[in-house]
């Protein structure tokens, strides 16, 4: 695997070459066989340049300088180096500094210091650097606010998260999308002026406009299912508001069919961290004789007490499998959505499994049960 200043060379003379082939990016592979996405140098400065645009708050492209928090290898570390490098500079790499805040520093070296900062991470990033005011470290935290935009992808933004960075000061935009993609083209719910954003009789979120990829690698069968004229055809359920943002109820096979119910995963994992004694909860449907499929909710509890309150209460065993506080969440969930809706099994771990990427491991956590 190339470092990341083997992915910034690598894609300066990309960008410059007079006719190169595809940039390849491959899929995180959380939900089984990853592909390989096929990405035109064109759709990759489109994307460069509607972000730019969007950013700029209507005023046009905004330029500034980028530190490279995630994987160079996946399609959001690309966005960064792509938009630093279009804006004159590579960006400055996390990984050769010993904090957030020296690497921060960094930004304004070289007479650059009124530019712009610009940064993309995870929502686990995030609480980390806002946790750290708490661990002693406050210059990162007071970092973190410098930042004209901190861009989170990688998953959901829960509104208490979103808050808490409002409150230190730091400006979050929550980016949508793929590598199919090229990464984020839904800012804050809103598509890229020129990107087209539609919900499907079935309710999957389609995609359509010039940040689109050119096709799966060495896969015609699979680029056909997922390119449908000049549709990019998510994974993802999802729907318009009244203000046509796109609110997301999670991935197309994130409905779970139970009792014959269909219940949004997503949304019911959403409920569960807002939870005051879960600090991190994911939901998965797993085959089941009686209901067709149950629904598996693994949770991580904030700290001992909220484990120990729920387990006085109700009784525990080791937690794998166990009815430690699922009664408990499942009142819970039952306050804001149908009893239906509520989980059958709770599986407490030490921490949810990730990817790279910062995505849950679907496959992991499915394996637990």
């Amino acid at each position: 695997m190339r470092s990341a200043a083997e992915v910034v060379a690598a894609l300066r003379d990309w960008l410059g070459a007079s006719d190169p082939a595809p940039w390849i990016v491959e899929t995180s592979g959380s939900t089984g066989r990853p592909k390989r996405v096929m990405l035109s140098r064109r759709a990759v400065a489109a994307s460069v340049d509607l972000s730019a645009r969007r950013l700029g708050g209507g005023n046009g492209p905004v330029a500034g300088r980028w530190l490279l928090a995630l994987p160079p290898s996946y399609v959001a570390g690309v966005n960064v180096i792509t938009r630093a490098l279009a804006a004159g500079a590579p960006p400055v790499l996390l990984e050769d500094h010993g904090s957030f805040a020296e690497a921060t520093e960094k930004l304004a070296s070289g007479g650059q210091g009124d530019l712009p900062r610009f940064v993309s991470m995870v929502p686990t990033q995030l609480l980390r650097l806002l946790d750290a005011a708490d661990a002693g470290r406050d210059e990162d935290a007071a970092a973190l606010a410098t930042y004209h935009t901190v861009l989170i992808g990688g998953g959901p933004v829960d509104p208490s998260l979103r808050a808490r960075a409002a409150a230190a000061g730091v400006h979050v935009v929550a980016t949508y999308g793929s590598a199919e993609t090229c990464g984020g083209c839904v800012y804050d719910g809103l598509p890229f002026d020129g990107v087209a954003l539609a919900i499907g009789a079935d309710g999957r979120v389609r995609i359509g406009g010039p940040v689109l990829f050119d096709g799966y690698e060495g896969d015609p069968e699979r680029t056909a299912e997922a390119l449908v004229d000049g549709w990019f055809l998510t994974s993802d359920a999802g729907r318009l508001d009244e203000d046509g943002r796109l609110q997301l109820l999670g991935r197309i096979d994130d409905m779970v069919v139970t009792g014959g119910v269909n219940v949004p995963a997503a949304v019911v994992a959403r409920r569960l961290r807002e939870h005051p004694d879960v600090a991190a909860a994911e939901v998965l449907g797993v085959p089941d004789e009686e209901w067709g499929n149950r629904l598996v909710a693994f949770v991580v509890w904030r700290d001992r007490v909220g484990l120990d309150k729920l387990a006085g209460a109700r009784g525990s065993t080791n937690g794998r499998g166990s009815t430690n506080g699922l009664k408990e969440l499942r009142d819970w969930v039952g306050e804001e959505h149908p009893r239906s809706w509520a989980p059958r099994q709770l599986v407490v771990l030490p921490q949810i499994p990730h990817l790279p990427n910062g995505k849950a491991d679907r496959l992991a956590l499915k394996g637990l049960v």
